[in-house]
């Protein structure tokens, strides 16, 4: 078993404590946070043994799990990779490119893995459907949460709008050709409201929409392209998957037949991917753990998180 601890302990870093605690893959050595009373209360109610430094904890495992504010992704990594030790971090992977562009590098040279945690890509939704999303040409998405202070600390389209960017770079196999984008500072100091628009070389758009101060949570997607549509809901974890295809010359009775404006029918049937119910933190963190083990690039390897990051920096840098 890989031997890992966690760096940060606030609310998600709780939950992958609780996970990792579980896994039969890892075992969890312990944590650090430089908060005394939240190192008390988890040493003391739940049995993680608690850390006097990130040094010591670092020393004592295999692999290193980031879970602190943003700001601190950058030097807890570096700290980890310069002992030759595996990192997983929280999205997104740092704050500015240069310094993603250095994890990537100093892990490159010293041979270890890395993997950054957009864990939408694990979304048991998103996941039933991934392989039928194939050529995009249309693509909108919407993800609205209602306000907390909690992740105020970036623009909400570092801190809700980059799991959308992600998710749309894994499908869209093309580079990106322009970008337009805006938004407004409601409660925040930086935007919490935010539209982009990508246009990619090889024609397909992507629409992004993302709030943190709605009355309503919504996570939806969707997906168009030639011969299909495909609908994901990744907050209650719903696909709708409507295919085309030209019209067979006799239709029974229960066909959906639309004709165009030149006359040509068009037959429309609908899928029902099987959703497996998963726990995504335990999925994304498991898939690391075989990727470790296998020696093999992860599914949003270091690389994949830096050019999340560098989308969402030139989203920002269009609101102004």
């Amino acid at each position: 078993m890989l031997k890992i601890g966690v760096l940060g302990a606030g609310h998600l870093g709780k939950i992958h404590l609780k996970v990792l605690a579980a896994s039969s893959v890892y075992s969890l050595i312990g944590f650090y946070d430089p908060n005394p009373e939240v190192k008390a209360v988890l040493s003391k109610s739940l049995g993680y043994k608690a850390f006097e430094s990130p040094e010591k904890l670092i020393a004592a495992c295999d692999v290193i799990d980031i879970v602190t504010p943003t700001l601190f992704h950058f030097d807890l990594a570096m700290l980890a990779l310069k002992t030759k030790k595996h990192v997983f971090i929280e999205k997104p992977i740092a704050t500015s490119d240069n310094e993603a562009k250095a994890i990537v590098a100093l892990a490159n040279n010293n041979g270890v893995m890395g993997m950054v945690g957009h864990v939408e890509r694990f979304n048991p939704a998103f996941k039933a459907v991934s392989k039928s999303i194939t050529e995009p040409k249309f693509i909108e998405t919407h993800r609205l949460s209602e306000f907390n202070p909690r992740g105020t600390d970036v623009s909400v389209v570092l801190d809700l709008m980059i799991h959308d960017i992600d998710i749309i770079l894994s499908v869209v196999k093309s580079p990106i050709k322009n970008i337009e984008a805006s938004g407004v500072a409601v409660i925040s100091e930086t935007p919490d409201i935010s539209n982009a628009r990508i246009e990619f070389e090889n024609g397909c758009v992507a629409n992004l929409t993302a709030s943190r101060i709605s009355l309503k949570k919504m996570r939806k997607s969707r997906f168009f392209q030639k011969n299909a549509y495909i609908s994901v809901d990744f907050l209650d974890k719903k696909v709708e998957v409507v295919k085309i295809k030209n019209a067979p010359k006799e239709s029974d009775d229960f066909s959906l037949l639309l004709s165009n404006a030149e006359g040509k029918k068009k037959q429309i049937y609908f899928e029902n991917p099987k959703i497996i119910e998963r726990n995504a933190i335990q999925d994304e963190l498991e898939h690391f753990a075989e990727a470790i083990k296998m020696k093999k690039n992860p599914n949003i390897s270091l690389k994949d998180g830096a050019k999340a990051l560098e989308v969402a920096h030139k989203i920002i840098s269009c609101i102004g």
